[in-house]
């Protein structure tokens, strides 16, 4: 350790350019986790919401909320432990005195006495079929307010804003809680309050007992990999972020190597007084942490700093596990490059390098 800190000492700038290297990489690293996360969260976040453990569609429509209908009559035949009616269609809306900033949003039509219902962050649940719960993000991100007139592009319906929630996006897009009455009048234009009347899906806590044979549980999992572009989006960051890392890795090897075979000679003069390959490796090995910890410690303050400044349309969240998981990792495989400098130091011949 004391090599290790006292050749730092000693030669500040190069090792400053090498964990400055780590810096960026790790700070590009760290970012990308926030964008990964985020993005993620904001296509499935609704949907965790639900705190559910499966949910009931048709079995012709692969896994699609969207493309499942079925009727009340045949939901209510579901059998389990706790169910939620939900009904679900996209549409771009705006408020009535702007027309102008169009939002595309998801609508969900759940009834009232049910698990759907979200918790509040502010304002009241809706009351009857003209009023809306809506995400925060619609607040944050738009500028919508309490009491704010909503109108449906294409469609006569609207609706007063009455309340808004947290955590609930679904596909990138700000979710509003209606009634079933007031989702079909979006949806069909027309409100059916008979049992024939369409829903899309039964949401489902606990064991399921008994469904009609035209239906199937698929579990909360399984639907939530099966949202369009969900899985792809996450293997394709989970790529770019493991690639970073082990590029992280063969940097900080070669700049090492490349320092340990310029201090040959120095290594030599020491093993000719009987200093053990294993104490130089070690402080080869220390160093190389040292240089990491650093490099990937003002990555993450510069992370957070950034967090902080970046405006509320960037999905950028923060998750502490995987943060600690990525450093952690990043740690790891840097000591491991370390390990290349190690074996040439094994190899040097003191005889050689004194001259």
């Amino acid at each position: 350790m004391f090599l290790a800190i006292n050749e730092i000492r000693h030669s500040k700038l190069r090792y400053a350019l090498i964990a400055g290297v780590m810096f960026l990489i790790a700070y590009l690293v760290f970012f990308l986790t926030g964008l990964a996360y985020g993005l993620a969260q904001e296509q499935r976040m609704a949907v965790d919401k639900w705190d559910a453990d499966a949910i009931i569609l048709t079995k012709d429509a692969n896994s699609t909320l969207g493309m499942s209908m079925i009727s009340r009559k045949d939901a209510a035949k579901v059998s389990a432990g706790k169910t939620a009616f939900l009904a679900q269609t996209a549409a771009v809306v705006h408020t009535k005195n702007s027309s102008e900033k169009k939002i595309n949003a998801n609508f969900f039509g759940i009834e009232k006495e049910q698990f759907l219902l979200p918790n509040l962050v502010e304002g009241k649940a809706f009351q009857g079929d003209n009023e809306a719960i809506g995400d925060i993000s619609l607040k944050e991100r738009y500028g919508m307010k309490l009491g704010d007139v909503i109108k449906i592009s294409g469609n006569a319906k609207t609706f007063k804003l009455t309340g808004f929630t947290d955590q609930a996006q679904l596909n990138v897009a700000p979710v509003l809680y209606v009634s079933i009455p007031a989702f079909q009048e979006v949806r069909f234009e027309k409100a059916d309050t008979s049992e024939n009347a369409r829903i899309n899906a039964v949401v489902v806590r606990g064991k399921v007992d008994r469904l009609p044979s035209d239906l199937e549980r698929i579990s909360i999992g399984k639907f939530i990999n099966d949202l369009p572009g969900y899985s792809a989006q996450v293997m394709t960051f989970g790529f770019m972020i493991g690639f970073l890392i082990v590029i992280a890795a063969i940097v900080i090897g070669i700049f090492i190597y490349v320092l340990t075979m310029q201090k040959a000679n120095i290594f030599g003069v020491m093993k000719a007084q009987g200093i053990s390959d294993g104490f130089i490796a070690k402080s080869v090995v220390v160093q190389t942490f040292l240089l990491a910890l650093f490099g990937v410690g003002l990555g993450f303050a510069g992370t957070i700093l950034t967090a902080l400044l970046l405006p509320a349309a960037v999905p950028f969240q923060v998750n502490w596990l995987f943060f600690g998981g990525v450093s952690l990792l990043m740690l790891l495989v840097a000591v491991v490059g370390a390990f290349f400098s190690v074996r040439a130091i094994v190899k040097i011949d003191p005889l050689r390098a004194i001259g």
